[in-house]
């Protein structure tokens, strides 16, 4: 019949590395089932397994490490774990959303219609009421 549709092949993580470096990404072996891949001063983790899911959101690379995308509702950081923050520049963001597309082709990874409108962060810190989460905060005449 002609309306059959092709059954989707399965690749071994092994063939979705050698793909994401045949598309120009460098891929580390980390320890344990994960690997780094990176490429024009972006990195990401993944780990091997049925989904290949990130570990780690793709970010800028940053002191050695991947820093995170963070939303403050009026500008966008890159936030490293150990808590340097950078400004995050449109280049940036555009060069990030081609490194994830690039990247989920590469591992035959689904892309998703809301993450393929734009970049996405990885937190979303719109409140500039500082400590609103912590109960009452403290008034400006208790300082």
């Amino acid at each position: 019949m002609f309306f059959r549709r092709p059954r989707p092949q399965q690749t071994t993580f092994a063939e979705r590395l050698e793909a994401a470096r045949a598309a120009g990404f460098q891929v580390e072996q980390l320890p344990g089932a994960r690997v780094r891949i990176s490429r024009e001063g972006f990195a990401t983790v993944i780990e091997a397994g049925g989904s290949s899911r990130w570990v780690e959101r793709p970010g800028i690379e940053l002191d050695g490490g991947i820093g995170a995308l963070v939303d403050h509702g009026y500008q966008k950081f890159w936030e490293t774990p150990e808590g340097r923050r950078k400004p995050a520049l449109s280049v940036e963001l555009k060069a990030l959303h081609r490194f994830q597309e690039d990247l989920r082709e590469a591992l035959g990874m689904i892309s998703l219609y809301n993450e393929s409108l734009g970049t996405v962060s990885k937190f979303y810190l719109y409140d500039r009421v500082e400590d609103r989460d912590r109960g009452v905060p403290k008034r400006v005449w208790e300082h």
